[in-house]
């Protein structure tokens, strides 16, 4: 089974390119969390991310932004001591500033889903890339969203961050078009599948 070639054999890695990366989200609360974590991903690797995602889940209330944007001083002092998370203050504060204005995107336009998938007329960018090293770090549509959110208040959104949180969200399908999860691939499994009379 051919998948792309930045997954490891980490487990974690496998499951997470298998079952989420490229699969369109439409749900607020997946999409803060893919948020929140791309955020905290700045300048790290994201295995480092996946292998804290179950302390993360466990410090920011699985992930409920309505409870994250009411975040004391003193919840924001526990989270800078908590090991199973990365103890940086402004990646932690961000997460905060950021739910309140996920909430404010909510209320202009019905949902953060409706929001961001507007820049794309609703409708998931498949690539068609051979090579890993051919796909980009940002694009056009990763500033536009970028520009957009830090214009709205939003922190550690910066092109790169938004096009990887893209990616793993599914508004952009980046899958290489020999891994099985292309849809390319699917439709070719799906075709083999049918008997012809």
């Amino acid at each position: 089974m051919k998948r792309c070639q930045w997954v490891t054999e980490n487990p974690l890695y496998i499951e997470y390119h298998d079952r989420e990366w490229g699969i369109p989200v439409l749900e607020d609360g997946k999409l803060f969390e893919m948020l929140l974590l791309e955020g905290a991903q700045a300048g790290l690797s994201w295995i480092t991310i996946l292998k804290r995602r179950d302390n993360y889940r466990f410090a920011f209330d699985n992930f409920d932004y309505e409870k994250i944007a009411t975040y004391s001083e003193e919840k924001i002092l526990q989270l800078k001591q908590n090991e199973g998370i990365i103890r940086n203050e402004r990646k932690i504060r961000s997460a905060v500033e950021n739910a309140k204005q996920f909430i404010q995107i909510q209320k202009e336009f019905g949902s953060f889903s409706k929001y961001l998938w507007s820049f794309t007329n609703g409708e998931p960018i498949i690539n068609s890339w051979n090579e890993a090293d051919k796909i980009p770090a940002q694009t056009e549509l990763s500033q536009k969203i970028s520009k957009d959110l830090k214009k709205r208040g939003f922190s550690f959104v910066g092109p790169v961050i938004i096009y990887s949180f893209l990616q793993a969200t599914g508004v952009v399908n980046d899958h290489l078009l020999s891994c099985f999860c292309h849809p390319t691939q699917k439709l070719h499994k799906q075709s083999k599948g049918k008997s012809v009379n």
